[in-house]
């Protein structure tokens, strides 16, 4: 990349999307340690509320004889998760003009733009519900239809004989589906809570941030994935630090690529 390319922008019909150098992850995760540092009771509060949604989830599939669906589920939190960092978009937000932080206003955040935010969680969660019929049609394909005794079930679906092409193909399905999600999303809920756009606006913006970016986006992808699953395989301990350092982040990719507020220092 050429050291002109971080200040070269394409014009869309309702927003500049810019090209930016391929170290720009870490500057936006930087900047997103330092939203969590300048908030931190609300930013660990807004995402301790995820842990202990994570362990309710378990214990209510568990309870019902669905544990089945808790792996899926876990490994599918990646695709919703734009629409439940919303909040924290708005203390990044909030940090940036000087107004006050609070948990509160956090949470309102959702309903001062609650029909397009509404709109694009639909479409999430619409993938999200994909990823788990595609998981359970792969599961079957792999296992068959025999029942698997709850306390086997790691076993079977780790240490069996199909597992390795089990577990290849569930990675190799469930990666297109969440970079499908993530083309989608990757700054448009930002943008839905920052901007008076429609979905559509919202969504184009996101795609043509990807695709003028692919190799930044593929590495912020991949941060953000790998923070996640960080944060959902200490049993969602880590999910309270994790998610509002994702959140805060992707504020600032959001306002970098659309060439806002530099979060350069």
């Amino acid at each position: 990349m050429q050291a002109g390319d971080s200040e070269q922008a394409v014009m869309a019909p309702t927003l500049q999307i810019r090209v930016v150098e391929m170290d720009r992850p870490w500057t936006w995760l930087a900047a997103g340690w330092r939203d969590l540092m300048s908030a931190p009771l609300v930013s660990l509060s807004y995402g301790f509320m995820f842990s202990v949604g994570g362990y309710v989830v378990i214990y209510g599939l568990y309870a019902i004889d669905m544990f089945y669906l808790i792996l899926p589920l876990a490994a599918g939190f990646t695709l919703i998760g734009p629409v439940a960092a919303v909040g924290l978009y708005d203390v990044s937000r909030r940090l940036e003009s000087g107004q006050p932080v609070t948990l509160g206003a956090a949470l309102r955040s959702f309903v001062s733009h609650a029909g397009t935010i509404s709109a694009m969680g639909l479409v999430l969660t619409l993938f999200l519900l994909a990823w788990i019929r595609i998981a359970l049609l792969i599961f079957a394909l792999f296992f068959g239809g025999r029942a698997i005794a709850r306390a086997d079930f790691i076993d079977t679906v780790f240490f069996a004989p199909e597992s390795l092409p089990f577990v290849v193909v569930g990675t190799l399905v469930g990666a297109a589906l969440a970079a499908a999600a993530f083309a989608i999303s990757a700054i448009s809920l930002p943008m839905l809570l920052d901007r008076d756009v429609g979905v559509p606006a919202a969504v184009g913006a996101s795609f043509r941030a990807v695709n003028r970016n692919p190799r930044v986006m593929a590495l912020w992808g991949a941060l953000i994935t790998g923070f996640i699953a960080f944060g959902v395989a200490t049993l969602f301990v880590g999910l309270a630090v994790c998610l509002p350092l994702v959140g805060h982040a992707s504020w600032h990719a959001y306002r970098d690529l659309t060439g806002g507020k530099d979060t350069v220092g």
